[in-house]
């Protein structure tokens, strides 16, 4: 009985979330710009059609990340969103803006960092123990 851990498994389960993550904030950009943006920490918005916008690159690359992983096995797409995410939302001054601002520029890298250190460890494990020996 092998003690390690599922890495393979471990990485389906963190695409998962990381998908439903970017699902849940398009929902909440797409349907109900206002009150995120509100919650989020902007008083006033004048115009919802970016946030919408916004909501809907969400979706579209929530289900890539989804696609990718299922029909390549790799999380490329994931990497280079998270990693454009990270240097966006950290870079441009953000603790001039509103308090979701630098939270979500951290959890996005974080969210990063994790997946790429789980992606090593499964293609580690992978090339210890391949399929059918």
């Amino acid at each position: 009985m092998s003690k390690s851990l599922p890495w393979q498994k471990l990485e389906t389960i963190g695409v998962t979330l990381v998908t439903l993550h970017s699902l849940l904030v398009g929902f909440l950009l797409f349907f109900i710009p206002q009150w995120t943006l509100n919650f989020a920490g902007w008083e006033s918005v004048e115009n919802l059609f970016f946030p919408r916008q916004s909501g809907a690159f969400h979706f579209v690359v929530a289900a890539s990340y989804f696609v990718e992983y299922r029909r390549c096995g790799s999380i490329n797409l994931l990497i280079i969103a998270k990693a454009t995410a990270v240097v966006f939302l950290l870079v441009l001054n953000p603790w001039s803006e509103a308090w979701s601002v630098p939270f979500s520029g951290i959890t996005d890298g974080l969210m990063l960092v994790g997946m790429v250190l789980v992606d090593r460890m499964a293609k580690r494990q992978a090339a210890k123990n391949p399929p059918g020996l």
